[in-house]
């Protein structure tokens, strides 16, 4: 059986494991938002910085990537997955149906936001966001550099979040 990953920040752009497959899917009850303090990878513990992460709210959907592992690599794929994710526990890994475009729903690991976490910041307003996404640095770079890979992945693959292309174009005034 095919082991789904939905895919919806950075995981478009640097998956991190041999993909079979690529599906624009849709993930129901959740919205994609900086909603997540990064004091790893994109962020220190002294100057947070914000990453992607699924919010859940019953109204909202998220369109992304549904990424097939290739078969003979789930096991490898779900312990890196884990260690890349699952850092701080912040997040919480999910099995959750997502629909693909072509109509089929497959069950896929999806990483959720604790919202009892102390890193969740969800409902900061954007000028804010993009404030602290300007000026962070962690250990897998600047926050800047995930906020416009995710945001161009987004519009290479015809997904729009007019969030994320705000942000973008507000930071880079800011940084410029």
């Amino acid at each position: 059986m095919t082991m789904w990953v939905f895919g919806y920040g950075s995981l478009l752009w640097n998956p991190g494991f041999p993909v079979a497959r690529t599906e624009l899917a849709m993930l129901h009850g959740y919205a994609r938002s900086f909603c997540m303090s990064s004091i790893h990878h994109r962020g220190t513990e002294d100057h947070p910085g914000l990453v992607l992460a699924l919010d859940e709210q019953p109204e909202a959907h998220c369109k992304g990537l549904a990424l097939a592992v290739e078969a003979g690599h789930e096991d490898r794929t779900l312990q890196e997955l884990r260690e890349r994710e699952l850092i701080s526990s912040a997040y919480v890994e999910k099995m959750l149906d997502v629909h693909l475009d072509n109509g089929e729903v497959v069950n896929a690991v999806t990483y959720v936001i604790d919202a009892d976490h102390v890193q969740y910041c969800g409902g900061m307003p954007l000028e804010e966001q993009a404030q602290i996404i300007a000026h962070a640095v962690g250990g897998r770079g600047p926050n800047t550099e995930y906020l416009y890979n995710t945001t161009e992945h987004l519009a290479e693959i015809g997904l729009h979040d007019p969030d994320l292309e705000w942000l973008s174009q507000r930071v880079r005034s800011i940084t410029a």
